[in-house]
């Protein structure tokens, strides 16, 4: 095996074992969700969590993946079934694959916003719908060189392609359910519903925590010619600002309540995890900080705001999490990215390109 080769089979193998720990990241929503809901809902969330993986599978495979990385139009990757002429024009089985359990973590996070009141074979068509089209027109945007990304639109991991998209979908679908009997009074006022096992939450955060290493630091899809340099500061970026979140979130809650609030915490975790998303491998460990302690603070005030304001149910915290902190860790990254960032440049370009993306997203 000559140097080359050997090259592409440690990229390769990298990419692997990071699709895997994405993968895992179906147990790791399972389990928060699970733990935030009550117990007698289990059932219903943990087989909404393994049909998005598994009807999601072969749609994106037949469908999917053919609108993602076509390359008819920068609206529209085009019609390829079964990923026939895709794969072996650029991609290949290994891309195949990771974008296949990228798309599954873009489904999953919906179905915590819609628990405890969504009938599952209606669930089991959105969980479709997603995987063959919305998350594939919008990650062909991104990542499939669509429009977006001729602009320069900068999106690492998926604080946009995945999460927003999610979060986004949650916020709609949240919206359109109406809230669970018996989480408001007549007069308006928010009832706490609490999960029934904190615990399965907390394992839940640990596993999408120690997962997300493969979600952000996997996304460089190479450790060779420099990779593993930019995945060792994808792991720290990612790691730092999950904590600084975790920890202004615990403050916050210690102030508020005058004792941490566990749940919120922990969902403060998964908030650091999804704003340093988008720019891990633009942004240094300062910005990586500051992004954290924005999330922890976003993610407290937007559940707040969701509930008590808006009146959207949301058992889990996923607009929040997900809606609220991808966008601002898309927005972030025109902020903090040191080669284009306007903390580090003093160019707006970045950020407004930033601005177009969510909005664009958001709309579709």
């Amino acid at each position: 095996m000559d140097i080359l080769d050997l090259a592409t089979s440690v990229d390769v193998g990298w990419t692997l074992v990071a699709a895997a720990l994405v993968f895992f990241m179906q147990a790791g929503f399972a389990m928060v969700e699970t733990g935030f809901t009550r117990a007698k809902n289990a059932g219903n969330i943990i087989m909404k969590n393994l049909m998005d993986f598994s009807l999601g599978t072969p749609i994106f495979w037949v469908l999917g993946f053919g609108i993602m990385f076509g390359a008819a139009s920068p609206f529209f990757g085009g019609f390829d079934f079964f990923a026939d002429g895709v794969v072996g024009e650029g991609y290949n089985w290994t891309t195949l694959i990771f974008q296949t359990v990228f798309c599954a973590t873009a489904a999953t996070i919906v179905s915590g916003s819609m628990a405890e009141r969504t009938k599952f074979s209606a669930y089991c068509i959105y969980s479709m719908v997603i995987s063959a089209v919305i998350y594939p027109v919008s990650g062909h945007w991104i990542w499939g060189g669509g429009w977006l990304a001729e602009l320069g639109f900068h999106d690492f991991a998926g604080s946009t392609a995945v999460h927003m998209v999610g979060g986004v979908a949650a916020l709609v679908g949240a919206a359109i359910l109406g809230p669970r009997i018996g989480k408001y009074t007549k007069d308006g006022k928010a009832r706490a519903v609490p999960g029934h096992s904190l615990t399965l939450g907390a394992l839940g955060c640990f596993i999408l925590w120690f997962c997300w290493f493969g979600f952000n630091g996997g996304s460089t899809v190479a450790l060779s010619g420099g990779g593993a340099e930019v995945a060792s500061r994808v792991f720290v970026t990612t790691n730092m600002a999950a904590a600084v979140a975790t920890v202004t979130v615990m403050c916050i809650t210690w102030i508020r309540y005058k004792k941490p609030d566990v749940s919120m915490t922990l969902n403060g975790s998964l908030a650091g995890l999804v704003a340093v998303t988008a720019g891990c491998a633009e942004v240094d460990v300062i910005g990586a900080f500051f992004i954290g302690v924005v999330a922890g603070i976003l993610v407290d005030v937007v559940v707040e705001v969701v509930d008590k304001k808006f009146h959207v149910d949301d058992p889990v915290g996923a607009i929040a999490v997900h809606g609220a902190n991808g966008l601002w860790g898309t927005l972030a990254c025109g902020l903090f990215s040191t080669s284009t960032g306007l903390f580090y440049t003093g160019n707006f370009t970045q950020l407004i390109v930033q601005l177009i993306g969510v909005v664009a997203i958001s709309a579709w």
